[in-house]
């Protein structure tokens, strides 16, 4: 395997250390990603180049100038403290014709906006749960069309940012009172949307044209009251007193043959309508119905090695150096094709 430079994309804060030793539970938790992905990489045989960048480009560009790297890992959730801004540096390292892992940035803009997202998938007929857009500024007022319970989010956030037991409302006055909160708090647009009672599962997708879905992986509270629905807070994905408190676990899903089939057919359909390249992870609500419904998708997902995605490919058979070589690979493809 031919010896890479590979600079790595990540936030100034998250820049891992070169060991774990000495370091504590709540601070490898902070940067588990950044060194899973550094130190496999290193593993690999590749010269991997951590940069943190957050509010300036320059630092971008000199890098590449002066390490010339073969292809870039890129790590960011975000820039400038704006989540859609990291499309934007996707757009420079498009510019400084550099190589990079992980989505376009026109696949980013597509499916970070949730409305924009489910419009598209509806006009394809894949089922999506009714909703509403409430602009900051607006009177909210609820369609009628729109019926109880609803689960409140930012339009543009992810990682469940605003996202609380709260969010999900019955009532008018709680719609209101839960879009105030995402305007005034997280500062964004918000949308509500059906909330679909059943179970939540996640698809690990990977690829340019060649697709390939790893099985699915689904979220499970087993210390869970009955009135608590079952909705991916912040403190579910990001808590871990909390997520021992209440028996919080994402496991491989439990599905019959056909229905894990239906799934990972409708997941990959749903990444190439959203011109997704490199990763993602496809959410999903499997509905008392027996039908699965579009909850979002999320480009350049969580890679940390315990996480759902490389969990995800190890139960298929591909280990965590072998996931991020894969990345490499196709971030290596210019035309993003394979």
């Amino acid at each position: 395997m031919k010896r890479l430079r590979i600079l790595a994309l990540m936030h100034p804060q998250l820049v891992p250390p070169d060991s774990l030793e000495g370091q504590t539970e709540k601070d490898i938790n902070t940067w588990k990603t950044e060194f899973d992905v550094v130190h496999a990489l290193r593993e690999l045989g590749h010269e991997v180049q951590p940069l943190g960048v957050q509010y300036e480009l320059l630092p971008i560009r000199d890098a590449v100038e002066q390490f010339k790297p073969h292809v870039v890992f890129n790590l960011l959730e975000e820039f400038h403290g704006e989540v859609l801004y990291d499309q934007n540096v996707v757009s420079l390292l498009e510019l400084l014709k550099v190589s990079y892992t992980g989505c376009n940035p026109r696949g980013m803009i597509i499916s970070r906006g949730k409305a924009l997202s489910k419009k598209l998938l509806a006009y394809h007929r894949i089922r999506v749960p009714d909703f509403a857009v409430f602009p900051i500024g607006r009177k909210v007022k609820r369609p009628s069309r729109l019926v109880f319970p609803l689960i409140v989010k930012s339009l543009i956030e992810h990682a469940s940012v605003g996202i609380a037991q709260a969010s999900v409302v019955d009532s008018d006055e709680k719609l209101a009172e839960r879009v105030r909160f995402i305007h005034e708090r997280v500062g964004t647009d918000a949308i509500a949307e059906q909330f679909i009672e059943g179970r939540e599962l996640y698809v690990s997708v990977i690829g340019n044209e060649r697709l390939a879905a790893y099985p699915a992986w689904e979220l499970v509270a087993e210390k869970r009251t009955d009135d608590a629905p079952l909705i991916a807070t912040a403190k579910v994905k990001h808590d871990i007193e909390y997520q021992a408190r209440h028996g919080i676990d994402i496991r491989a899903a439990d599905l019959g043959p056909e229905q894990a089939a239906k799934l990972a057919h409708v997941a990959k359909r749903i990444y190439k309508i959203l011109e997704l390249t490199g990763y993602a992870r496809i959410d999903f609500r499997l509905g008392s119905d027996g039908q699965f419904y579009f909850l979002e998708a999320n480009p350049n997902p969580e890679i940390a090695e315990r996480e759902e995605f490389a969990s995800a490919a190890k139960a298929a058979g591909v280990s965590y150096p072998q996931l991020l070589q894969r990345i490499v690979s196709l971030g290596m493809r210019p035309d993003r094709p394979e």
